[in-house]
């Protein structure tokens, strides 16, 4: 199956590209509107995965004008939060879904495989990835596991908690990997043959929040043009992983913690309910004890989710892990850019271990796929470090 990226991020594009195609996907990708509009017409995408801001115009034009020529055609729009109004316009406008920027590649997968499925059962033409295509749940970033004295009680945690069905606090600062934790716990889980379901709820948008986690009814509101599953009943039977929980809005918490009481949820605009057997895992950078006390967090809700707590240190606590972490996102650079980098330099390594890393593992792994990307030779130098920093 064809798919078309749209985005000015070259590097994103990039990424993308070589992620999908190795999902067995013939992907192509257009950095502005003049290029995707040639393209729809000489690629001949059945989807495309459009960013919302573009360089010579908007991502919600584009939609419009490619949906009156091209209806057939599949979209999903990449929005950040600041973006979000807009990627509803989007669904209003005839957009399948959206995906949040950074893009999480299990996510997109998963929103590709659906918009593909409905795609086949509303037409008559088939439009669906190779057969070898299978959807393989990978996290934001894969890890080794961390030495340090710290990460090695979070490592027993997991394996004490895994096998029971309690839910999980995950509680740590942004990019120390807390949905590699959830995952963790998942896989140790007797649910791990289920479903693991990963939702952001730092940039869930209050006005679809209740679709996007109880699910919606063809005709429940404008843009609702197909029945959708909602998270929970996509995690059924596994887990649902609710990353910076702390962000739901006071009137969605109180659903939320009905469907944790009553274990049954009501898509949007029916009128039968659908029973549930999701394990819940949570995880926020804050520190959720004092929202309640703020009154911007529901006591009961509080409880309900935090039958079981972990803390994960930050990187600047587990300084003796970078090196290890860093060779293993080398190694993954290599994979998914088809480069052969096999080393870092001695005060290449010795700089990023003295690095603070406000952003974590996270900002590692980023650094050193920038790194992989620019360098010119086999061995990573201080001096490429020093570059990009």
């Amino acid at each position: 199956m064809n798919i078309l990226i749209l985005d000015d991020d070259v590097t994103l594009s990039l990424m993308l590209k070589t992620w999908l195609t190795k999902k067995d996907f013939n992907v192509q990708t257009a950095s502005d509107v003049t290029v995707a509009k040639k393209e729809l017409v000489l690629f001949n995408p059945a989807l495309v995965i459009s960013d919302l801001r573009l360089p010579d115009d908007s991502g919600i034009s584009f939609l419009k004008w490619a949906k009156a020529n091209y209806p057939e055609v599949i979209f999903i729009m990449m929005t950040s939060y600041a973006d979000i109004q807009t990627a509803v316009e989007a669904i209003r406008s005839g957009a399948y879904d959206y995906v949040n920027k950074p893009i999480h590649p299990d996510s997109l997968l998963k929103k590709i495989q659906a918009a593909l499925a409905v795609s086949q059962q509303e037409s008559a033409k088939e439009i669906k990835p190779r057969e070898t295509v299978k959807i393989k749940k990978e996290p934001e970033f894969k890890f080794v596991m961390g030495e340090c004295a710290a990460n090695k009680q979070v490592y027993e945690l997991v394996n004490l908690v895994g096998p029971t069905s309690l839910s999980v606090l995950i509680e740590g600062e942004s990019g120390v990997g807390k949905e590699h934790i959830a995952r963790m716990i998942h896989e140790s889980s007797k649910r791990a043959d289920g479903p693991f379901i990963p939702v952001d709820c730092g940039v869930m948008n209050k006005e679809l929040s209740a679709s996007e986690f109880f699910g919606h009814v063809k005709g429940s509101f404008t843009g609702a043009i197909n029945n959708k599953k909602g998270h929970f009943e996509e995690a059924n039977y596994g887990t649902l992983f609710l990353d910076e929980i702390g962000n739901l809005s006071l009137d969605i918490q109180m659903q939320l913690l009905r469907v944790l009481q009553e274990k049954k949820i009501k898509p949007v605009g029916s009128s039968k309910e659908i029973a549930i057997n999701v394990r819940i895992i949570s995880a926020t950078n804050e520190n959720l004890k004092k929202a309640v006390e703020s009154g911007r967090f529901r006591r009961d809700l509080f409880h309900r989710i935090n039958e079981f707590q972990i803390l994960v240190p930050s990187l600047k606590e587990c300084k003796e892990d970078i090196p290890a972490y860093a060779m293993h996102f080398l190694q993954q650079a290599n994979q998914e850019m088809d480069k052969q980098i096999t080393e870092f330099d001695h005060k290449t390594l010795h700089l990023l271990k003295n690095h603070d890393w406000p952003g974590n593992i996270r900002e590692l792994r980023n650094t050193v796929f920038r790194l992989v990307l620019m360098a010119t030779t086999t061995t990573i130098t201080s001096d490429l470090l020093l570059k990009i920093k």
